[in-house]
Parts: structure tokens; sequence; C-alpha cells
């Protein structure tokens, strides 16, 4: 991959992934947000999301939200796997998403690589990183330091990431392995804007005192074993120490009636201000296990192969909801004995389990044929134990009664997902496939009780289901060109989303049933082995194609169906070209999206003043360029690139809450320059 790595841009890091819907709107890469077929992209919580094949999101069924995205510059690889082999991985609509960090090599015995980078908006990376062998350990690690002031006003942030991996070959056939890794950043946020501010200027902030910030600790122990050549089992035990604390003005908690993007937040006449501001802070101490066994045998004079697997999952996470300071700066303490009478309010405990038993069989029919059956067998137990608080006021804003109501819930839940994919190669460079697997989300705790001044919670909102199919043909002809074309459905049933109730609140609830039919395709050509046999030219040039159709098929609410699924363009284009000659490359990248929806009745933008100005509305069509190029020279590394070469104007999201609500504007035009050396 050729891109903007430092600032783990995501949209040409994932260029030739199909079909992904990526937010855009976060400065530096701190997190990454993707979804695909319809998914919503909110810090990947379709996906199941894991680094060196375990969890690394805050709880995988109670709260599946990903703060901590490891340095590009870090990995070997992104694995993306959909269809019936994710059942293995997880329940997920999405399916799963790997971060493979980088090894050190049977040839190292030291080695040592920097990249430090300078861009637009005062942006500085610079990533460090140590690997090597010493008799039977080997190690690999990495420093992550990051800060920028960002695109817009109020837009700053700072991160540190370290990670380290050491591993032991104990014998010839049994190896060890653990590894830490720690994430922390602060970020101001800018807020969200109307559409009527977003015309004005997209850079532009009027909050100046909301913040956000991550403390992310993993940990994992790996235990391989190879029993045969034919036979081998893994043990994998990992946890997670974290924390993310968000504050912030997001309008007057009292008054829902008004737009809280526009909402002035009061100043006193010396600049003080005058509202508490809103602190939700989430608490995430989770630990599991998960055992695996394959095994490779001869049946029928074919080689078959059998996985099962067994995932242990336990959660501790807690939620806090409550006034803040009244100050300006990142103070994340709770200053409820100050303000008593605030009226967003609640302290949960989530104690979850979930127990699953997973198997996958490759049954090889013949040289070319193989079905593939997989099951998953879950048993989760979803518990929410708390308190919130209820404050009436009177028609001029005072408490007239506080009450504190207790909340508690536990649901347990038994059943079995099933898969089975199909692989038919009429020759030995192409592929046939189809796939059908059965999914599942489970309600959240932000689901459940997280207030918020853009909508309510129905109180008897429910898990989603569904199923997702797809078949294809991918290959390679000739050694020059390169494709996967296929179409596929996914069918959500009790499918979640926000809908106006009859007294006009935005009430998120179980919408109803919903069809996405696509049809998706990657083609890359290698113009240059066409028109020379020397390696030293490069000429490449790529498509990412996903037509979609989407439409709400069933539903109990008016004015649903018939309506387009949220987060859901009909075209989504990726296409660049890459030429070189020895050690220079460079590239262009066309990204194009068309208009899309953000809620379910399709509602049009409201006119300047409505109190849904900003938060409601779709998502207008856009159009970026990108332009990288990088050279090589023993052991230094020279790139450089324009990210959004036009400068375009446009946004990927509107935000229901942190880090708006409103509109979230993307990047414009920016730089970078980076100067990488590997001894």
């Amino acid at each position: 991959i050729q891109a903007n790595l430092a600032s783990n841009n995501s949209r040409q890091i994932y260029a030739q992934i199909a079909g992904l819907n990526i937010y855009e709107g976060s400065d530096g890469g701190l997190q990454l947000a993707i979804g695909g077929r319809g998914l919503d992209p909110n810090r990947s919580s379709n996906f199941n999301t894991r680094q060196n094949g375990y969890d690394i999101s805050a709880d995988v069924l109670g709260y599946p939200e990903s703060y901590y995205t490891p340095p590009a510059d870090a990995l070997s690889e992104i694995q993306v796997i959909r269809g019936a082999a994710s059942l293995q991985y997880g329940t997920q609509f999405g399916g799963l998403v790997n971060f493979k960090m980088r090894k050190a090599k049977d040839d190292d015995s030291f080695k040592i690589r920097t990249k430090q980078t300078l861009g637009s908006f005062q942006f500085f990376n610079s990533y460090n990183e140590v690997s090597g062998q010493t008799g039977p350990m080997r190690y690999f690690g990495y420093y992550n330091y990051k800060r920028g002031d960002g695109y817009r006003d109020n837009a700053g942030f700072r991160a540190n990431n370290a990670f380290l991996n050491l591993s032991f070959e104990l014998s010839a056939s049994t190896e060890i392995s653990a590894e830490m890794t720690y994430f922390n950043y602060l970020a101001q946020q800018a807020g969200g804007l109307t559409d009527a501010q977003f015309a004005v200027d997209p850079r532009q902030s009027n909050r100046e005192r909301n913040w956000f910030e991550v403390d992310w600790k993993l940990y994992q122990l790996n235990l391989k074993h190879n029993w045969t050549e034919r036979s081998k089992i893994s043990l994998s035990l990992f946890g997670l120490d974290a924390r993310r604390s968000a504050i912030g003005f997001r309008g007057n908690p009292i008054n829902l009636n008004e737009n809280p993007i526009t909402a002035l937040d009061e100043q006193n006449p010396d600049g003080s201000y005058v509202n508490p501001r809103d602190i939700i802070e989430g608490e995430f101490n989770n630990w599991g296990a998960e055992l695996r066994s394959l095994n490779r045998y001869t049946w029928g004079g074919k080689e078959n192969i059998f996985l099962i697997g067994l995932k242990y999952y336990q959660s501790d996470n807690s939620s806090i909801q409550g006034p803040g300071s009244i100050d300006t700066d990142a103070d994340f303490r709770l200053q409820q004995d100050l303000y008593p009478d605030y009226a967003n309010q609640s302290r949960f405990r989530f104690p979850n389990q979930n127990i699953s038993l997973f198997s996958e069989h490759i049954f090889s029919i013949s040289d070319r044929l193989s079905i593939t059956p997989g099951i998953r067998l879950e048993s989760i137990k979803t518990v929410s134990d708390g308190s919130y608080r209820q404050v009436i006021f009177d028609n001029a804003g005072n408490p007239i009664n506080n009450t504190q109501l207790t909340d508690d819930r536990e649901l347990a839940r038994q059943f079995a997902l099933l898969g089975i994919g199909a692989s038919y190669s009429p020759k030995e460079s192409t592929e046939i496939y189809a796939n059908v697997s059965q999914n599942y989300r489970s309600v959240t705790f932000s689901d459940i009780r997280v207030n918020s001044p853009t909508f309510i919670i129905d109180p008897n909102i429910s898990d989603e289901r569904g199923f997702t199919s797809d078949i294809g043909v991918r290959g390679r002809h000739q050694d020059f060109l390169s494709y996967d074309i296929g179409v596929y459905g996914l069918f959500y049933n009790d499918r979640i989303g926000i809908i106006l109730d009859n007294r006009a609140n935005r009430v998120r609830k179980n919408i109803g049933s919903a069809a996405i039919l696509g049809l998706e395709s990657i083609i890359d050509i290698n113009i240059a082995k066409l028109i020379t046999s020397s390696k030293e030219y490069k000429w490449n040039w790529y498509a990412n194609t996903a037509v979609t159709h989407s439409e709400y098929t069933d539903s109990e609410e008016t004015n649903v169906v018939g309506k387009r699924v949220e987060f859901v363009p009909k075209l989504n284009l990726k296409t660049g070209m890459k030429l070189g000659y020895k050690n220079l490359l460079m590239s262009g990248q066309l990204t194009y999206l068309s208009a899309q929806f953000t809620d379910v009745q399709n509602s049009e933008s409201p006119q300047d003043g409505d109190n849904r100005a900003g938060v409601v509305g779709p998502i207008p069509a856009y159009q970026i360029v990108d332009f990288a190029a990088s050279w090589k020279k023993n052991f230094f590394t020279l790139e450089t690139g324009i990210n959004n070469v036009l400068d375009a104007s446009y946004y990927t999201r509107r935000a229901t809450g942190y880090p708006g609500p409103g509109i979230i504007p993307s990047e414009g035009r920016s730089f970078y320059l980076t100067l990488g050396i590997s001894l």
C-alpha cells in the first residue's frame, strides 16, 4: 500500500476492500470507523475487531466499539473475513477485521526502523520500531507519538502508543508469546455543525470546552503447539483494562426542544461559563480465553480440514454520566456535589458473560470442489445493574423534583448460528464461491442507558438478527489481471434505528426488517507486465466498485417501508493508478460515494433554525482525489503526498452524540512529508 500511513488514512489504506463505507472525521487517524454492506461505520462496531487474533474492542457484545486502532506502519497485514468463514470469530454482521503486527524476520539479529512525518495543521508523527532475535527469543516493539492542531478550530490532539511482543520457541513444535499494548490519546472536539454553518465555513467551531480521552491497555499470552504436521492447537489468554472519557457542552439538557448544535453555551460577563458540561465515562475490564484445534486428515483420497474451538469471555464494565465542571480544560472529574439537580445522571455496571463453541469443516468433494459448513453455539448473559436520576423542572428551568430510580435487567439467551460455504475451481487460477451465514447483534449498553440531547431510547429495544449470503468469482489471469466480482444479500430483522414518535421525539428503537443487495468488484491490472518484461517499471490500475440497493421491507412504523437503509450509498467507487521506475513510485486515487441517508425515514435537511438542523438529513455525494509518492535508496525512504488534492468540502457523518451532535466535516487539502530510516 502506498498511502499516508502516518495518519492512518483509511480512505487510502482500505481502498481495495470492496464496499466499505468510511467515516473520515477523526483527525490523525486515531480511530478507525468502517462499515460495509449497509452497516453503520461508527467506530467499526459492526465488525469483530482483533489484533493478532484476539479482541481489542471495548466489549465484544456489550459495547463492540473500537477506540484503539494500531498504527498502519506497524502492520504486516490487515485481514478482512466475511461470509460463513467469519462465524468462527464472532456473530457480527460485518465479519472480522484482524490487524497482524510485523514480526522479526529469521535473519534479523537486530533491526531498528524509524519514520518521522510532518504535515498540514501542525501534524507531527514519530514512529520508532525495534525487532530482532536472541537465541530462542524473538522480539518486536514500537513507540508511536503523534500530535496536531486538527483541521478545524478546537480540534487539537496528542497520542501515545506503545507495543511489545516477545515470543519463545520452547521446542521445534511449541511456541509461547506474550504481548502488551498501551494507547492513550486526548483530543479536543470541535463539535458538530448545521448545514448552514457548514456551507459558510466547514472549519468553524462553536464549542471550545469539549474533550475526549482514551486510555487502552491490552494483554495477551498465546501458546501454540503442533501435535503433528497435520494437527495443531492454540490457546490464547487476553485481557483489556481501558477507559474512555468524554466531557462537553452538547446543548441544554433541560430544553430538549432546542437545537443542541446552535444552543448558546452561556457565559458570564467575566467570560466564565454558566452551565456545567456533560460527562460520560466508561471503564472496561474484560478478559477471555480462546482454545482452537485444527486437524487435517485424508478421507476418500482427499484432504479435509476440521476446526473446533471454545471461547470464554467475561466483562465487568461500568458507565457513569453526570455533571462536569464549568471550565474549558480537559477535567473529567464528576461534580455531582456542586450540581445535584443536573438532568443527565446515571451510574451502571454491565457484567456480561459469553461462552461460545464454534466449528468449521472443509470437505473436499473433489480436487476442484469443496464445501465448508460452520456452526457457532452461543450462550450470552447480559446484565444491566444501576440507577439514574429523574429530575423534573418547571417552566422557568427550576428543579421541582429529583428522584433516584433503579433499572436492573438480566437477559440470558442461547442460540446457534449456522453457515455454509462452497468453492469450485474450474482451473487453478479461478475460484467460484458461494456463502450463506446467519448473523446476530446484541443490544449494547449504550443502547440501553445513555442520555442524549438528540434522541431517547425505547425501553423495549432488543437484539438484531439476520443473515448474509454471497456468490462470486475471483482469480488471476496470466499474472497481469486479478479480480474478485460478486453479488451479495444482507437481510436484517429488528434493525435498530432512530425514528420520530407521535410527539416528534427522536427515538432509538427496533425499526423493522431490511434487505440490502449489492454488486461488489475489485479489478487490478498490471499494465507494466503487458508492455514490458522489465521489473524496473511499475504501472498498475485498480477499480473497487460497489453498487447497492437497500430497502426497508417491513415495519410497524409509518413512512419507513420502501425507504432506503441509512449509510448505504448506491455507488461506492475507489479507483487509482500506480506508476513507478526503479525506486521511485507515484500513485493517484479517486474516491466517489453517491448520496446516502442517515435516518430510516430518509429525511431531507430541515430548514435553518429547526431544532433538528444538522442532526437530520442526507450526506451529499462527494469525490476526493489523493496523490502520493515515495523514493527509496538503501536504508533511506522519502514519502510525500497530498490528501484531498482538489480541497473538496465534504462530510461523511452526522453525529447524534459525541463528537457532535451535528455534521462532522472531513479534512480539506493537506500535505505530508515522511523520512524513514531502516538499519
